[in-house]
């Protein structure tokens, strides 16, 4: 919070990212929750982003296109809804650049969201932690997709080194 506070704007955007089931969606939605000031926040999760289950790397560069890019020029971005069940894109949904934005996802945090961001948050957790709490969450729908998921995870990691571009890391048991 004390990041958001200093930085003295009325629309920071922060974006916090991390592997699956580190807390990155906990954080985000308590980080709004207790946001310094008065006014609505709008919070952009990348699970309502991501084309499947095969689209890491896909989702997070349509948050950047639609949703940080736009907000960062004083543009209203338009995302619209990845639909799991009929594999395709659905409703849409308005970014409004005069309000504060938080974005979470996996695979958010590139050198390109960093430079759109004002605060960027890396989310880190033991991996026998993170699966227990991702398969508590989510079940057999993640299940047979948690290695292929952690896979696109770890390419992020190589091609661009979120933990390097956080100025806040949060550690979670």
């Amino acid at each position: 919070m004390a990041r958001v506070s200093v930085l003295g704007v009325a629309n920071p955007v922060v974006v916090v990212d991390g592997r699956s089931g580190a807390g990155k969606s906990s954080l985000a939605r308590r980080l709004v929750a207790a946001w310094p000031g008065l006014g609505r926040v709008q919070l952009v999760a990348l699970d309502d982003l991501y084309p499947g289950w095969g689209g890491l790397a896909a989702g997070a560069e349509y948050a950047r296109e639609t949703v940080l890019t736009p907000h960062a020029r004083g543009m209203v971005g338009v995302w619209q809804r990845w639909d799991w069940q009929s594999d395709a894109r659905a409703e849409a949904h308005a970014v409004d650049p005069s309000l504060p934005l938080v974005v979470e996802g996996a695979g958010v945090l590139t050198p390109e969201s960093a430079r759109l961001a004002d605060v960027t948050v890396w989310v880190d957790a033991p991996s026998s932690s993170r699966k227990h709490r991702a398969l508590d969450r989510d079940g057999d729908t993640y299940r047979p997709h948690w290695d292929g998921w952690a896979a696109q995870e770890e390419q992020h990691l190589v091609a661009h080194d979120p933990v390097s571009l956080a100025s806040v890391v949060v550690r979670v048991p």
